[in-house]
């Protein structure tokens, strides 16, 4: 399932626990034109035969599965047909409620559902079809409209004509095109994520400039968006995400949303996006979550995340031109719990004072969503990053990762024996820098390490015997140093690839057989294969050294005799072997 769409769910819990998909009994029966409607409705959708079995003509609609009727009026007022079911109130039972998809068609039928507030089509397999234009017709009257995670085409009707007074719209994971549709004042949440919407997005945040919106999440991520990022945050006051992501804007980062001091997750990975990081963002006290990735943003990363105290939990700044130390303001973000500042051009040394990051220091055991409650559902955070050498998505266990990535720099010194205090770490990558000295000897008290990456540096000196106790450790990488000596025996380090230690002058399993007897036995693999960046065994030199120990134990013996011999092969006039 899309990351984006689950990550966006803000499904009204309260709606979750009082409203089943199983038959309901009510105070009063449906309304016979309503029925028909549904009915009619019913007759364009494709599924399993069982699928809706209890719509028929005999029955109460009412009662019909799916269908939410008032209990006095006996009007239609919310129908619940996406395929998974779910939200932030069954997030303790970590259960899914998952029913068949729907396909087909959408009838115009649902226009005579007067009282229709509530419509949930999500995640079904309604194909590439057409989005009518009669059904932006009826969002007038919706509080809550969820059509995600099908193949709907067509695009966005401007959506003013809300007269609910909070409104909550998931268009995301569909083949929208076209521009970015105007919303009133009272939309409170927008996921527009994963469609092909493309253009400048200005007329949509600075159309009504004294008219401040109630929008509170705002996910615009995977689209084609180009063109600056608008200016004019200050009529947005009640935001509390913002998801930019994967788009193609450009120019800086306004520095009007230094004005949006609700905020707690922003995201703009992976645009364009130039200049320094705007000093205004420091009024936004209650980020939570900041990732700036894959841009082309610069100057030296920003003190002041850290200067007073925050809440910050996940800070992303990697890929981009930031230049200069790390900030020793960083210590002070007891919350922080990853910390990804990796393809910089980051200098100096790595701060010993990262001791004081105390969310990596024990295992989180609360949650693992990062989630925000907004007026109207839980909104759950993501966040892409690379563990094991892979990118993966996180969102349901973001909360229980701890991670520090400062790959790809240009940090020297040594790896302060500091770092080993932060025991809840998942991940740590110190690759590819300038780093020296020995890895730590306390490096096996980081119990929690399923990954480590050091390759790349001038480390020198042996694996320290603690790393056997790392009981979780699946990625090693230590590739590309000065290390010596011979690989500590233990079960997790003899079961990882040969690769995680080439191009040192370390010897052992799994790089050779077990011999400990002459660390000078050549290993197969460095031989026979060569290896980029690593030293390759000189057999011109290995030879010299044979002919000449074979040379002096074939002579000590008739030294004793023959002075006159000994002296014939010292000049080099005998042949070894004759």
């Amino acid at each position: 399932m899309d990351p984006f769409a689950i990550n966006f769910l803000v499904l009204l819990c309260l709606n979750i626990f009082t409203h089943s998909f199983c038959i309901r009994i009510h105070n009063s029966t449906c309304i016979k034109s309503e029925k028909q409607a549904l009915l009619k409705f019913r007759q364009d959708l494709q599924g399993p035969s069982n699928m809706l079995a209890d719509w028929t003509r005999n029955g109460d609609c009412c009662n019909w599965s799916g269908v939410v009727c008032d209990n006095v009026t006996g009007r239609v007022t919310e129908l619940h047909l996406g395929s998974a079911q779910g939200g932030c109130a069954l997030k303790a039972k970590a259960e899914t409620l998952v029913r068949p998809k729907l396909g087909g068609k959408l009838n115009p039928s649902l226009l005579d559902l007067k009282s229709l507030s509530y419509l949930d089509l999500s995640d079904n397999n309604f194909g590439q079809t057409p989005i009518p234009a009669w059904f932006w017709n009826l969002t007038s009257r919706l509080h809550y409209l969820n059509i995600s995670r099908n193949q709907f085409l067509g695009n966005i009707s401007d959506l003013l004509t809300m007269s609910h007074p909070s409104v909550v719209l998931d268009l995301s994971s569909n083949n929208f095109t076209g521009p970015l549709p105007r919303i009133s004042v009272s939309v409170t949440a927008l996921d527009l994520s994963k469609n092909a919407l493309s253009g400048s997005i200005s007329h949509f945040l600075c159309y009504r400039m004294n008219q401040p919106m109630r929008l509170e999440v705002l996910n615009l991520s995977c689209n084609l968006f180009s063109g600056e990022i608008p200016d004019c945050w200050e009529q947005w006051p009640r935001l509390v995400a913002i998801k930019f992501c994967n788009n193609s804007f450009s120019g800086k980062i306004p520095s009007s949303m230094g004005t949006l001091t609700h905020l707690q997750s922003l995201h703009l990975r992976n645009n364009s996006l130039v200049g320094e990081v705007p000093f205004s963002l420091r009024n936004c006290t209650e980020l939570l979550t900041v990732d700036f990735g894959a841009n082309q943003l610069s100057g030296e990363i920003p003190t002041w995340m850290g200067e007073r105290p925050t809440k910050l939990i996940v800070i992303i700044l990697q890929t981009n031109r930031f230049h200069g130390p790390i900030p020793q303001e960083f210590c002070a973000l007891s919350s922080l719990q990853i910390l990804d500042l990796s393809h910089n051009n980051l200098s100096g040394i790595i701060p010993s004072c990262i001791k004081n990051l105390s969310a990596m220091i024990s295992r989180n055991n609360s949650d693992g969503k990062i989630s925000y409650n907004t007026s109207r559902g839980c909104f759950f955070d993501d966040v892409a990053l690379v563990v094991k050498g892979v990118v993966m998505d996180y969102s349901a266990t973001l909360k229980l990762l701890a991670l520090l990535d400062l790959s790809d720099n240009n940090l020297s010194g040594d790896i302060p024996e500091e770092v080993t205090s932060l025991k809840g770490l998942i991940s740590l990558n110190l690759s590819n820098n300038l780093l020296v000295g020995r890895i730590p000897d306390n490096i096996g008290s980081m119990r929690l390490l399923e990954c480590v990456d050091l390759s790349k540096n001038n480390l020198s000196g042996g694996i320290p015997s603690s790393m056997t106790e790392l009981n979780f450790l699946s990625y090693l990488n230590l590739s590309n140093n000065k290390l010596t000596g011979k690989i500590p025996s233990g079960t997790q380090l003899q079961s990882l690839s040969a690769s995680s230690f080439l191009g040192t002058e370390l010897f052992g399993p799994p790089l050779t057989k077990d011999n400990t007897s002459s660390p000078l036995t050549p290993s197969n693999t460095v031989g026979e294969e060569e290896v980029d960046n690593g030293p390759k065994v000189n057999w011109f030199h290995l030879s010299v050294e044979f002919g000449f120990l074979f040379g002096f134990f074939g002579v000590i013996g008739p030294v004793i005799f023959r002075i006159n011999d000994v002296a014939q092969y010292r000049d080099g006039s005998r042949d070894v072997n004759g």
